[in-house]
C-alpha cells in the first residue's frame, strides 16, 4: 500500500498546526463541531499505522482517541485538557486502507478536571470506545 491518501470523508478537512507527536502520527482531518459539542476527527490508515498483519495498531488507535477526547474537552471548557486517565475498549479491527473516524463529546467538567467519551469507527463499525479524564490548564501564551 502506498502513502497516498484518498479524499477524506465528507465534511472533513486536513488539520494543520498540530503538535509534533500528532503531526508525526497523522495526517489527521477534522470537521466542525456539531451543535451538541460533538467533535470529529479522522485519519486514513497507512502501512505505518498498522502492525505486522495489517491491522491498525492499538497504540495508534489509543493516541488518536486521546486527541479526539482532548479536543472535545478543549471545545467544552476553552482550556487545555491534559490526560490523567484514558480507558480504551477495543471492539473490532481496523485495517490498512480504512478511514478511521472518531467522535467525542465532553460529558462533565469541574473547576479542575473534565470528562469525555467517544468512539471510533471504520467501515461503519465501532472499532474503539474510549473515555478519559483531563486535568484542565490555562492555554500557554
Amino acid at each position: 500500500m502506498s502513502e497516498e491518501i484518498p479524499e477524506p470523508p465528507e465534511g472533513f478537512v486536513r488539520s494543520e498546526a498540530r503538535g509534533p507527536f500528532s503531526t508525526h502520527n497523522g495526517p489527521y482531518f477534522h470537521r466542525p463541531a456539531s451543535e451538541d459539542g460533538t467533535v470529529g476527527q479522522a485519519f486514513y490508515a497507512l502501512p505505518r499505522h498498522a502492525n505486522g498483519i495489517g491491522l491498525v495498531h492499538g497504540g495508534m488507535l489509543s493516541a488518536f482517541m486521546d486527541g479526539v477526547l482532548a479536543q472535545a474537552v478543549g471545545l467544552g471548557t476553552g482550556l487545555v485538557g491534559v490526560t490523567i486517565h484514558l480507558s480504551i475498549d477495543f471492539l473490532h479491527m481496523a485495517r490498512e486502507g480504512d478511514w478511521i473516524v472518531g467522535e467525542a463529546r465532553m460529558t462533565r467538567a469541574t473547576k479542575d478536571v473534565a470528562f469525555a467519551e467517544g468512539v471510533a469507527r471504520a467501515r461503519g463499525v465501532d472499532v474503539v470506545r474510549a473515555s478519559g479524564i483531563f486535568k484542565l490548564m490555562a492555554k500557554r501564551r
